[in-house]
């Protein structure tokens, strides 16, 4: 401060800075300001070095309000989730934790956790997590698993939980405590070194009036055409929160060996949605071949897992496309195969690209192309008719602004940023018109003494 004061004093004795001079100052001060205001993690989007040693080693960006809580080694100190928020914890080499939710009787309720090794972490084929709601007496109401599979690739893999009313099933029903507990499995192989994780809790109210508790049994299972068409550009976020909007259509992005790009679909009621991801070809005289290089996952508005491919790569193009996943439809939530009952709300849906790690080592460290052809057939219909407003609020919901932002397409960490210039326009333009008056004050001061 004492320099920039004697700098401030200096220029007044010696005249009138020059226009490089103010123009300079004026960007600093700008710059400085935007700066200062900007949410945590959006200096790191915008090319500013993040001090976060645990968010530099994996490639995942976590949302910016994410809360920090820490999973308990048993019910008694576990920290309550609460529907609508984001949380970052960790999770240690053979542990288990636990978390709690405070449930009504009328509600379903939903919980993801997305587990991010951090990296060089070694991991062995059937490395996981796996995740359970449990109630007061220890009686299971869900319970699933994600494992990194036989790429071995460090990404960020999420499994989930739930809770629901439905009159079919009689096991955790009621108000009450509820336990979200978070293990690691298969770890016999892998590094010592703790996961970061994020987890995300949601609340779906009842319907007004009760429906069929039986699923479609005919839907269109045939496989879908990819879409074709003229590409846009749209390079995928670093995250779910992050994820980048698109609609139907073909889009091109870069990725990298071991990077993981995300990207949402609104999909209403009644429609259905398929995707192909491609991967180009490799430059040079191609050898070697990596197992399962590209995976494409597609996950539900609660970030539950529906479906998924994966292919290897030879260094020529290849391409994984999704199985058919029916229609969105309330009543689908009661089959038994996870690719029908994940397709249970409209909402955003989640197309997530990862390329495995090992392709660097045998093809480069890229980037390489990426075409996503995303495709959502059907008219969008009325919804079942809920007798409240889930948390947060119109996550099964697709909405104007959703749909407008899909058609745009867009890179998602370049959204985050541009929110947060605009989150520190305010007070960053404020300041720079003080120190615009400033100038002029002095100005005329200095005029009237000469």
């Amino acid at each position: 401060m004492g320099r920039r004061t004697a700098w401030w004093r200096a220029g007044a004795w010696r005249g009138r800075p020059s226009a490089r001079a103010r123009v300079a100052a004026v960007a600093a001060v700008l710059c400085t300001a935007a700066a200062a205001s900007w949410p945590a993690g959006a200096a790191a989007a915008a090319g500013t070095p993040s001090t976060d040693v645990s968010s530099v080693a994996p490639s995942y960006a976590f949302a910016q309000d994410a809360r920090s809580v820490d999973g308990a080694k048993g019910i008694t100190d576990a920290q309550r989730l609460e529907a609508g928020k984001t949380y970052r914890s960790s999770l240690s080499r053979d542990a288990k934790v636990y978390y709690s939710l405070d449930l009504d009787a009328a509600s379903n309720a939903y919980v993801s956790v997305t587990a991010v090794p951090r990296a060089g972490a070694t991991l062995s084929v059937t490395d996981g997590i796996r995740v359970s709601v449990q109630d007061d007496d220890n009686h299971s109401c869900s319970n699933e698993s994600a494992r990194f599979g036989a790429a071995r690739s460090p990404h960020p893999i999420t499994a989930w939980g739930a809770r629901t009313t439905s009159p079919a099933d009689p096991v955790c029903q009621g108000v009450g405590i509820y336990y979200v507990v978070v293990e690691r499995v298969g770890t016999a192989d892998s590094s010592p070194g703790a996961w970061d994780l994020e987890l995300t809790a949601a609340t779906e109210p009842h319907l007004k009036q009760d429906g069929s508790t039986s699923p479609p049994t005919v839907w269109n299972s045939a496989s879908p055409t990819p879409v074709s068409g003229e590409a846009k550009r749209s390079q995928g976020g670093a995250g779910f929160s992050r994820a980048a909007s698109v609609g139907r259509g073909v889009w091109n992005a870069d990725i990298s060996p071991g990077q993981t790009l995300f990207y949402k679909v609104p999909v209403d009621w009644g429609q259905q949605p398929s995707a192909t991801a491609e991967l180009g070809s490799a430059n040079g005289d191609v050898h070697g071949y990596a197992i399962d290089a590209l995976a494409l996952t597609l996950y539900n508005p609660v970030r539950a897992d529906v479906e998924d491919a994966r292919v290897g790569y030879d260094g020529k193009q290849k391409s994984a496309s999704l199985a058919p996943v029916p229609a969105v439809d309330y009543a689908n939530r009661y089959a038994v195969r996870d690719q029908v009952n994940g397709m249970r709300f409209a909402g955003s849906y989640y197309l997530v690209v990862h390329l495995a790690a090992g392709v660097a080592d045998k093809f480069g460290d890229g980037p390489f192309g990426l075409t996503l052809r995303v495709g959502v057939e059907g008219a969008a219909q009325d919804g079942p008719g809920y007798a409240g407003q889930s948390v947060p609020r119109n996550v099964f919901e697709v909405t104007a602004q959703d749909r407008q932002a899909a058609a745009e397409g867009g890179t998602g960490d370049a959204d985050v940023t541009m929110k947060a210039v605009a989150a520190g326009g305010i007070g960053a333009g404020t300041v720079v018109l003080v120190v615009l008056g400033v100038w002029t004050v002095a100005a005329r001061r200095r005029a009237r003494v000469w």
